[in-house]
């Protein structure tokens, strides 16, 4: 059988360098993209150069209907899915909790908290043994923010990616006599342009030598833990997590 990876917000950072990998290890990759159509239309371009099969897909992942329409233009591309990796997420400009609004809060809960269930919903409805699926792997892209709780910055991004955490041990239990295992990378301060979004730029400076190996992780080292979990090696691993965070 092929395999065949999806992969939400694979246009840059760690989804994009997570879709690179998947490729050279010969999966078939989708990925999703919000607005990067330029930055996912270079992956695909990448893959595709180097003899792999690739798709980018336009969706939102906090929208039901995006997620649906994403997952039908995978199994129309390329067939059953094989590994899900939960990548798609956002935070906004750093702020006390004291001053953000309830919009703001509820946005980053849609698309990182109810994004990764949706998905990982259609997943299971493709790969579960239980309704006739072949098994698989999900890997949900979590953050060092969950255990260090972002306080002064993004405290809501932390609670998601918290929420995030506790959702992989549950579906890992709930799911794992149905051939998916599901685990999940928590990132630190890693090289990608998310921080942009934070209104610091030099962010990823400021912070770095705060990390024990004093340096900022690379989206690849990431992709490398990701690409571990769904694979082979990792056959009796579940409901575990990898701390891709220096030691932070």
């Amino acid at each position: 059988m092929d395999k065949v990876m999806l992969i939400t917000g694979g246009s840059r950072g760690i989804g994009a360098a997570t879709a690179l990998g998947a490729a050279r290890q010969g999966y078939a990759v989708v990925l999703s993209y919000r607005t990067e159509a330029k930055a996912a239309a270079q992956v695909v371009r990448s893959i595709e150069a180097a003899g792999g099969r690739a798709l980018a897909v336009q969706a939102d992942v906090a929208q039901e209907a995006d997620v649906l329409r994403l997952f039908a233009a995978c199994d129309a591309a390329f067939g059953p899915l094989t590994a899900l990796v939960n990548n798609a997420g956002i935070l906004s400009r750093q702020s006390r909790v004291e001053d953000m609004d309830a919009a703001r809060i509820q946005h980053i809960l849609q698309v990182n908290v109810v994004g990764s269930f949706l998905c990982a919903r259609e997943a299971v409805r493709r790969m579960s043994t239980r309704r006739g699926g072949a098994g698989g792997a999900i890997v949900n892209v979590s953050s060092a923010a969950s255990r260090l709780g972002a306080p002064g910055e993004f405290i809501d991004y932390a609670a998601s990616k918290g929420a995030v955490d506790t959702f992989t041990i549950g579906l890992a239990k709930e799911v794992a006599t149905e051939g998916i295992r599901v685990n999940a990378v928590r990132p630190g301060v890693i090289l990608t342009d998310i921080h942009d979004t934070s209104g610091e730029m030099g962010r990823v400076e400021r912070v770095a030598p705060l990390v024990p190996m004093q340096r900022a992780g690379t989206a690849e080292e990431v992709a490398a833990s990701i690409l571990w979990l769904v694979s082979d090696e990792a056959s009796y691993v579940t409901a575990t997590f990898i701390e891709a965070s220096g030691g932070r």
